[in-house]
């Protein structure tokens, strides 16, 4: 069968992490029509760049030439029949994802580049005006030109690196990709209930929302304020209350995200952990039409109790001894 040429609109997503179902999720953020089609790799029907290098779990989104087969002939018959529209310098970058293709990427980067040159570009692998990924996987090969990458600087704000660190701060990688699924973005505004040391509202501020942080222990808030102002600009709002009887109006925000307390009992005494979790998940009811609420079980039950529309769930291993449950919610 001949390699099928992928339409304008069709972009390639090559996923990051080990859970497809859950970077998809993520992706969504920024692309429409996401679908999973071999391990590490999804096409779009339609990508925002700028949104794009917000994301967590996407590494980068090509505008794809078409699809075929995971082999040298097969890719290379597809770019000799592809309807290329740029000229100048180029590059081609091959990847065997997760080492499922059994594919020899440099000589599929030469004979792409071969057919490339073929047809009037020129090789500079230093500094092109264009990028082709190739990005095999299973027997599924993506060819498109590379039009946007996640920015990967979750080092630079290591939980230990900030001014206010308590162990279990969430990895910012984790809380960026919370933030997105929570909604966050330009000109919305996320609420976190328990916001800790203000990991997640951090992330949510790092990709244009307000951010409102809320939690029980005055610690906390003194220590996330002063973690929100090591990054943020003044979008940001800290209080010290109780996540069961929030201090707002209705409807105030567009989506809630917390990382619920693990273990039995929570901090705050007069609330059983349950009774804790199950009164957050009606404040945010109340005043967010979204959420992402986390934990070390799955709070499923108690969000359909306080109203909420289970959307998807995933469960996210951290370590031999903890594994965390992610539900999207949507009233």
């Amino acid at each position: 069968m001949p390699p099928a040429v992928g339409r304008q609109s069709v972009y390639g997503l090559e996923l990051a992490g080990e859970d497809d179902a859950f970077a998809a999720q993520e992706a969504a953020c920024a692309a429409t029509s996401v679908e999973r089609v071999a391990p590490g790799l999804a096409t779009a029907r339609g990508v925002d760049p700028d949104r794009l290098r917000t994301l967590a779990y996407t590494h980068r989104a090509s505008r794809l030439l078409g699809r075929c087969v995971a082999s040298v002939d097969a890719a290379r018959t597809l770019v000799e029949a592809a309807t290329l529209e740029r000229s100048g310098t180029v590059a081609v970058r091959a990847r065997d994802v997760r080492s499922t293709a059994d594919i020899d990427t440099r000589r599929l980067e030469r004979e792409l580049g071969t057919a490339l040159v073929d047809r009037g570009f020129a090789v500079d692998l230093d500094d092109p005006d264009h990028e082709l990924r190739v990005c095999c996987a299973d027997d599924t090969c993506l060819v498109g030109w590379l039009v946007a990458e996640s920015v990967r600087d979750y080092g630079d704000r290591r939980p230990t690196d900030r001014p206010f660190f308590q162990p279990g701060s969430m990895a910012p990688l984790d809380a960026r990709a919370l933030a997105n699924l929570a909604g966050a973005g330009p000109n919305a505004t996320i609420l976190d209930p328990m916001c800790g040391t203000g990991g997640t509202l951090i992330e949510a501020g790092l990709v244009g929302a307000r951010v409102v942080g809320v939690d029980a222990q005055r610690k906390m808030v003194r220590g996330a304020r002063e973690n929100c102002r090591t990054y943020l600009d003044a979008r940001y709002h800290l209080l010290r209350g109780d996540a069961t009887a929030l201090p707002l109006e209705d409807d105030a925000v567009d989506g809630v995200v917390f990382d619920a307390p693990y273990g039995r009992q929570s901090k705050i005494a007069r609330h059983s952990l349950r009774d804790l979790v199950g009164g957050a998940l009606a404040e945010a009811n109340r005043v967010a039409p979204r959420a992402v609420v986390v934990g070390d079980r799955s709070w499923a039950e108690t969000a359909v109790d306080a109203g909420w529309r289970v959307e998807a769930t995933f469960e996210r291993p951290v370590h031999r001894s903890l594994t965390r449950y992610v539900l999207l919610l949507r009233r």
